[in-house]
């Protein structure tokens, strides 16, 4: 066994010490990208147009007086001026896409008195009159207009608003940025703290290497798009988070042989809430049903199913009172008038619409052909490996550990892990034309985001291989290197395409 293997106390808090830095630095970064959203694609533009103002009012005044009027009513008159010309220079604001702003809209309808519509708590209608809250992200049906995402999300938002709101007036029309950063913190980066946290746990349990520890930590802190994400509100971020808090519940269920029943119903409650957010999740949901019932005692698995059934019934629950339905808005994507709720007209301060999904242009028309698509998901422009190089660690780990790793439930879990990534990922690769746009404008593939805490656990095989020589342990910091390049890229926004995709572009060898 290598010298690293061999750690004392003092060497295991040594370690600790050095992943706790790393994750410190990362929520600092975290906390940095919230603070700092906003849309600084039209930063210039705004900055012009409000530097114009006073010329622009100089030259009223000028008009004004020519004209004899009274220098009161003048006054007056430049005053609203100022006020339509200040509006209509502004650009900027901190949600950065229509995918969240689509939320944000939700959020504003179930709070805010002045936008909600009598007996649809949950339609935007009224939202998307006001300037800069557009969306595309949305349906009609029975003649209202709502966010396409499942609504328990937009609802647990809804309640920390309502307590902004209604305690300390601070409003998403008139402090959006205050309101932003304070939501942002609660669903963004303090999960993504605990986040950090259940993966040093983990790893801890599965090796005493200090390399491996401090490697693995340091990539879930920096070489990953999640960290990318965490300016915006969105599904993936919390659904890693669940999927990497319920890994570590596992373990110690499994691992380390807890029996206690809260510990079952936070897991319930944990994996459960992995699936609203990501429903392809439903699957790792299920096998660690299985592992469990594998390893542990029966009648003290109904805590698990109670804890799920719990956040289950609130997903459907609030999805009825949205839609009138247990179903989500895109399960409504085809059939007839009526029945497909991507098709349809809406009004916007007097202006007739039509429905984006009508006619979607560019990436979001969809890959013709699946063996394409699957190219560019797995090595190509939105690649998984090619934009994550570090998950090629994953791959061999896998392979490696279900061939030498000998404790039953450490392999099973490894199992569990290539057939629900497997599963997650051939899902989206065999949808339809429509579903096949790469998650839109986006930095990478972020519908496999949520796997990302099970690939680091895959990947410790393959390190404790690799640590033992130095050119191993090169190679391994080049994929990590690599990959945190990808994921710095996009700095201020993550709703923009990958480098990779933009060079591809740039050459021509691309086109949506």
């Amino acid at each position: 066994m290598n010298v690293e293997h061999r750690v004392n106390t003092a060497g295991n808090f040594d370690v600790r010490i050095g992943c706790t830095i790393q994750m410190v630095l990362a929520a600092g970064v975290m906390l940095g990208r919230i603070v700092a959203v906003d849309s600084v694609d039209v930063y210039q533009l705004e900055r012009q147009r409000l530097n114009e103002i006073p010329h622009r009012l100089e030259e009223r005044r000028a008009e004004l007086q020519q004209r004899g009027i009274s220098p009161e009513k003048i006054e007056r008159e430049l005053e609203r001026i100022e006020r339509a010309l200040k509006e209509a220079a502004a650009l900027r604001r901190p949600f950065l896409s229509a995918n969240d702003r689509s939320r944000w809209c939700t959020v504003r309808a179930l709070v805010e008195p002045d936008m909600r519509v009598p007996g649809a708590p949950y339609a935007i209608d009224r939202v998307i009159q006001e300037r800069l809250w557009d969306t595309i992200d949305m349906v009609k049906h029975d003649g209202h207009l709502y966010s396409s995402k499942p609504p328990l999300f937009a609802t647990l938002v809804a309640a920390e608003y309502w307590v902004l709101y209604h305690g300390f007036g601070l409003t998403l029309a008139d402090y959006p940025y205050q309101v932003a950063w304070v939501v942002l913190i609660t669903f963004n980066w303090l999960p993504m703290l605990i986040y950090f946290w259940s993966i040093q746990r983990l790893v801890e349990r599965m090796t005493a290497n200090p390399w491996i520890q401090l490697f693995v930590i340091g990539s879930a802190c920096f070489a990953t798009f999640l960290t990318t994400f965490v300016n915006t509100l969105n599904n993936h971020l919390p659904g890693a988070v669940c999927a990497a808090v319920a890994m570590e519940l596992t373990a110690r269920i499994v691992s380390d042989g807890h029996r206690r029943w809260w510990l079952f119903a936070l897991l319930g409650v944990v994996m459960a809430l992995g699936v609203t957010f990501e429903l392809p999740s439903l699957v790792l949901w299920l096998l660690l049903l299985l592992i469990l019932v594998r390893f542990v005692c029966k009648p003290v698995l109904i805590w698990y199913l109670i804890g799920s059934a719990a956040v289950f019934a609130a997903f459907f629950y609030t999805n009825w009172l949205a839609h009138g339905t247990i179903s989500p808005p895109y399960a409504h994507r085809s059939g007839g008038p009526g029945e497909n709720w991507y098709d349809y007209e809406y009004e916007v301060r007097g202006r007739k619409i039509d429905s984006y999904w009508r006619n979607p242009v560019g990436i979001d028309k969809g890959e013709e052909s699946p063996w394409v698509y699957a190219f560019h998901v797995l090595v190509g422009h939105h690649g998984i490996f090619s934009l994550t190089p570090l998950w090629l660690l994953t791959l061999a780990g896998c392979w490696w550990g279900l061939r030498s790793w000998h404790r039953p439930e450490e392999r099973l879990v490894l199992l569990a892990i290539v057939v629900v990534s497997v599963i997650c990922i051939a899902f989206y690769i065999l949808r339809p034309q429509a579903d096949r746009s790469y998650g839109g404008m986006t930095c990478c593939f972020r519908w496999a985001l949520w796997l990302i805490p099970l690939w680091f656990y895959g990947m410790v095989p393959a390190l404790e291989r690799l640590a033992s020589t130095k050119w191993g342990r090169g190679l391994a910091l080049f994929l990590a290197a690599a990959s945190a390049m990808s994921a710095a890229y996009p700095t201020w926004n993550p709703w923009t395409h990958p480098w990779l995709y933009q060079w591809l572009e740039s050459a021509g060898w691309i086109s949506y």
